[in-house]
């Protein structure tokens, strides 16, 4: 009885009653907390170990010694108005301060230490050095520079971060003042007095304007919290919200847009038609990390055209099975094991680690969150910890548990 009953007082709710519980569920939080700390965590780790990886090569590729000179970076750069701080100068020591920095921005990040402010960081690194040189990459440093514009937009800190642990001790300890803040935000006001000072050779305008809000809006953030902690502060809060929640619903549709017009191009191609598009790039040197393993699977034609058509069927599906939740995850998975096969196969580990942390903004909550239970769990007893009944919460409550599913859990 209770099913019908409930279904009719659904369907009897008066149209502006939804719109506003609508509102009020974008309005009064920031959605897919989780979601969002395994983004960041994801994009943090791709870049952290692409600068690793090419630590011994760095002056080739973005540096002094690259065969793309100073010189020619400078005239592209006068064209396209790509930002990059690495135009300020052409010194060595400016060069390894940005990477130094780049790699630094990156580690924090993926650990969550003072999200807000490191997020910056984080973008303007990833511009410069990709702006730097454009053309290198692999096609995942097209979804990396993106997704390091959005994250700054997101409270991607709200769990799994040292900011939500932070969080946690302050409400069981109480208020402690925060001195590390603003002394970030003081150093990044700096920084943002010489972009505005090389503005002719940082890049456009529209970067510089944008950072310059962000600095703005988190100078009246902390004076509020302190001075107004009332109605002016709930109203900071819905705009960051707001924000949060614009910002997670453009990656959820970016995401769609790689695999959409992925999938599309490909069906218009003849290799892919017939079912052979796969055999040739595993037959190409630079696309063969393993060659035994790469000619072992380009031997069996079978093999060889599922996997070619699985790919299309996978892309083109994707964005069309977003509201039914068991297919969407099938086809998640699906699409994660593509990339990890195209990590080992055709060498493209940044790229596929790209797209897996990209893809992975519509992973279920419920699997996150035992997820992070269970790395909890293993960390503790790495360490040899026993949590009592009486110990600090590790991460703050998000609410999101037992919230109202959305599109992204």
């Amino acid at each position: 009885m209770s099913g019908p009953t409930s279904t009719r007082a659904r369907t009897r709710e008066p149209f502006d009653r939804r719109i506003a519980r609508a509102v009020q569920a974008v309005t009064g939080r920031a959605l897919g907390p989780h979601q969002t700390a395994i983004v960041r965590i994801g994009f943090s780790l791709t870049w952290l170990v692409f600068l690793l990886r090419e630590l011994p090569h760095r002056h080739e590729m973005y540096g002094p010694d690259g065969p793309w000179s100073w010189e020619l970076a400078s005239r592209l750069i006068a064209d396209n108005r790509a930002f990059t701080v690495l135009m300020w100068s052409d010194g060595r020591v400016w060069f390894e301060l940005v990477y130094g920095l780049a790699v630094l921005s990156a580690a924090l990040l993926l650990v969550g230490w003072h999200t807000r402010a490191v997020s910056v960081v984080f973008m303007v690194g990833v511009l410069s050095l990709q702006n730097r040189s454009v053309f290198l990459g692999d096609g995942g440093d097209n979804v990396l520079h993106l997704a390091a514009i959005y994250l700054v937009l997101t409270r991607c800190g709200q769990v799994w971060s040292l900011d939500a642990r932070r969080a946690a001790r302050r409400a069981v300890r109480g208020a402690r003042e925060d001195v590390v803040g603003p002394l970030l935000w003081i150093v990044l006001g700096g920084f943002l007095l010489a972009t505005t000072w090389f503005s002719d050779v940082t890049g456009e305008w529209w970067l510089p304007v944008l950072l310059w809000v962000l600095w703005l809006g988190h100078g009246l953030w902390w004076l509020v919290c302190r001075l107004a902690p009332g109605e002016p502060r709930t109203l900071l809060d819905v705009l960051a919200n707001l924000t949060h929640n614009a910002a997670l619903v453009v990656i959820m549709a970016e995401v769609c847009l790689i695999y959409a017009t992925a999938g599309w191009y490909k069906i218009q191609g003849s290799r892919w038609q017939d079912g052979t598009a796969l055999y040739y790039p595993l037959h190409l040197d630079y696309f063969s990390p393993w060659p035994a393993l790469s000619e072992l699977l380009a031997s069996s034609g079978i093999m060889v055209m599922l996997l070619t058509y699985g790919t299309v069927i996978v892309q083109v599906a994707f964005p069309f099975t977003l509201f039914h939740r068991k297919v969407k995850n099938v086809l998640l998975v699906a699409m994660m094991l593509e990339h990890a096969g195209i990590a080992l196969l055709l060498g493209l580990p940044v790229f596929s680690l790209a797209m897996i942390s990209a893809d992975a903004v519509f992973l279920p909550t419920a699997f996150l969150v035992a997820l992070g239970a269970r790395a909890a769990r293993g960390r503790d007893r790495l360490l040899g910890r026993r949590r009592s009944a009486g110990a600090l919460p590790e991460q703050r409550r998000t609410g999101e548990e037992h919230g109202p599913r959305t599109l992204v859990g």
